[in-house]
């Protein structure tokens, strides 16, 4: 009599914290290697924050400041914010591109960890955010732009860019998940953002704006983001716009962070 055999299949278990970590990091890679294949990315991330350096400053710098040079100096940390918070549009767009070509469905098949390409994503982004912030800020000392604070303030106002611009960049990766193709991303982020940076002292002072609208303006996230911003560069007030900051990076990630990892999860 020949004994029958069980075969029970592997049960997959749930990768550690630092497999998690390293499968994170692959996949950021894999995003950042991507601009060799497609170098107009890098030229985007270049030449678009420049542009309106160049175009605010020349444009609107006279007629808001009476100096180019005094408002090249107040506005451009206004215009690393703006930046670093539109950039965060490019994360939605590229991660629903990736899930409309099927790419995620194909991760989702590797015994991996469900956040690491979320994650990941969000991580090579954020490297893109410090070398458009190290070209920002360069080109601005060319036209004339000084940081008269310390080199300390400077790698500051970079830390804390990156922490508040990581934080939102879930918002786009909820809105990148949720909607059903690229154009309809940038559709929705774009209408999400503009209103944050435009009604917000990012690039004139809120004490110009109506009543009403420097109400907002004083709670806008931005705001207070882009007065810690100015103050860690050229001086000013920095603890409390820097506190508030941090307390509206923490509320976006309580909020976003878990939305946008059961949306993932549930597209399985």
């Amino acid at each position: 009599m020949t004994a029958l055999t069980t075969v029970t299949a592997p049960v997959a278990r749930r990768p550690t914290a630092g497999a998690t970590v390293r499968q994170t990091m692959t996949l950021a890679w894999r995003s950042l290697v991507q601009i060799k294949h497609n170098p107009w990315e890098l030229l985007d991330l270049s030449i678009q924050p420049i542009m309106f350096l160049v175009l605010f400053t020349y444009v609107f710098g006279g007629a808001i400041s009476g100096s180019t040079g005094d408002y090249l100096q107040f506005a451009l940390p206004g215009l690393l914010v703006q930046n670093a918070l539109f950039y965060t549009l490019s994360t939605a767009i590229g991660l629903n591109t990736d899930i409309t070509k099927g790419v995620f469905d194909r991760l989702r098949s590797l015994p991996i960890a469900r956040t690491a390409p979320l994650s990941g994503r969000i991580i090579a982004d954020t490297f893109k955010q410090m070398w458009a912030f190290a070209l920002l800020v360069g080109f601005g000392m060319i036209l004339g732009f000084r940081v008269t604070t310390s080199v300390v303030g400077l790698l500051g106002a970079l830390a804390l860019l990156v922490v508040v611009a990581l934080a939102m960049s879930w918002m786009s990766v909820l809105i990148g998940l949720k909607a059903s193709s690229p154009e309809k991303v940038q559709m929705i982020a774009f209408s999400t953002m503009m209103p944050l940076t435009f009604t917000s002292s990012a690039l004139v002072p809120s004490a110009t704006f109506p009543g009403w609208l420097q109400a907002w303006s004083d709670v806008n996230p931005v705001t207070h983001l882009a007065d810690a911003i100015r103050g860690l560069m050229i001086g000013g007030e920095v603890a409390g716009p820097v506190l508030v900051s941090l307390l509206w990076a923490a509320g976006f990630m309580i909020v976003f962070a878990p939305l946008a990892i059961r949306v993932f999860r549930s597209r399985a």
